[in-house]
């Protein structure tokens, strides 16, 4: 049996589908699984266990509908017995369906269930995690057991780091600055015998550039920002200490390399989207204001998410303390 998977457009989201991944694995041990990837998370399919073949996909390349269709009729020749489509989107919907898989699975809210051979039905206020596991359960009639997410980084050699990732894809998760430039501070002073690691994207160079304006201890932080893959950025976490890290792609990355974490949230709800494996993991929230969480990627009330700016720092310290202590 040949297995395709349409896997979801953000990192975070693509770490959490690896449950999914494992459990297909366990329930089809003979097939070959086969996976199609937005092409600036490819790198991170290649840590994967038990995938087979990675497709990249370019929107730029193969734009809108059209182009997932032409994208989709490419991959005919694979000849694939079952297509899991994990976006609810159309247009990955359409992809699906010009592969021609004889089977075709998933979650569709744009139309696309006139494409698909199963239309699974999305279970209200679960985690992604789960919500990805039910399709499998839906179509097999079965429940999924021994649910974790997991990478395999290419290394894992100790460095002894505390990273710390203040950036976001939304700007109400993202760290407001002075609130950054004070927990920077407060952190090195704390641990005086920790080094510390910035990470981020090329876009966030600028910010965590402001973060580090006038920054005390500047010889025990290092910023990697920009200058990791997503390959190397996994390994860098895979033999780190612990992450503190706002709601974002790295800590679930984190999290399914078994690296401790210490999650901060603000606008998004933990019950959804917080890293899956509960296994050194720490949630925080301040949980002060009627708002929280209210899902959005801006904050419409304060201009800048008083509700991370509202976290306590003492808490954040505790917790820290405790990754540190125990390691």
């Amino acid at each position: 049996m040949k297995i395709l998977v349409r896997l979801p457009n953000w990192l975070g989201d693509v770490v959490m589908s690896t449950a999914f991944i494992g459990a297909v694995k366990q329930l089809y041990p003979m097939a070959q699984v086969d996976v199609i990837i937005k092409k600036e998370l490819s790198p991170i399919a290649s840590l994967i266990p038990g995938l087979t073949q990675i497709h990249s996909f370019s929107k730029d390349e193969y734009n809108g509908l059209a182009g997932a269709y032409r994208y989709g009729k490419s991959l005919r020749t694979e000849k694939y017995d079952l297509f899991f489509n994990l976006p609810d989107s159309l247009s990955s919907a359409v992809m699906g369906k010009a592969t021609n898989a004889k089977q075709r699975v998933g979650f569709s809210k744009e139309g696309g269930f006139l494409l698909l051979t199963k239309v699974c039905k999305r279970p209200k206020n679960a985690h992604r995690v789960d919500e990805y596991l039910s399709i499998l359960e839906q179509f097999n009639e079965m429940p999924v057991t021994g649910r974790k997410v997991m990478l395999d980084p290419e290394t894992r050699e100790p460095n002894n780091l505390v990273l710390l990732n203040f950036n976001s894809e939304a700007e109400s998760r993202r760290m407001p600055l002075d609130k950054g430039r004070a927990l920077l501070k407060l952190l090195t002073n704390t641990f005086t015998e920790v080094r510390f690691g910035l990470i981020g994207a090329p876009k966030d160079a600028v910010f965590l550039e402001q973060i580090l304006v006038d920054a005390v201890n500047q010889d025990r932080v290092e910023n990697y920002t920009g200058k990791t893959t997503l390959v190397t950025l996994a390994s860098l976490m895979a033999g780190a200490k612990v992450l503190l890290t706002t709601d974002s792609g790295p800590a679930h990355l984190a999290n399914s390399l078994d690296t401790p974490v210490i999650a901060l949230f603000g606008a998004g709800n933990e019950h959804n989207t917080a890293p899956y494996n509960k296994t050194n993991l720490t949630v925080l929230r301040a949980g002060q204001l009627n708002c929280e969480p209210c899902v959005r990627n801006e904050c419409k009330l304060y201009g800048i998410p008083k509700c991370m700016e509202l976290l306590d720092e003492q808490r954040i310290i505790n917790a820290l303390s405790l990754y540190l202590n125990h390691a």
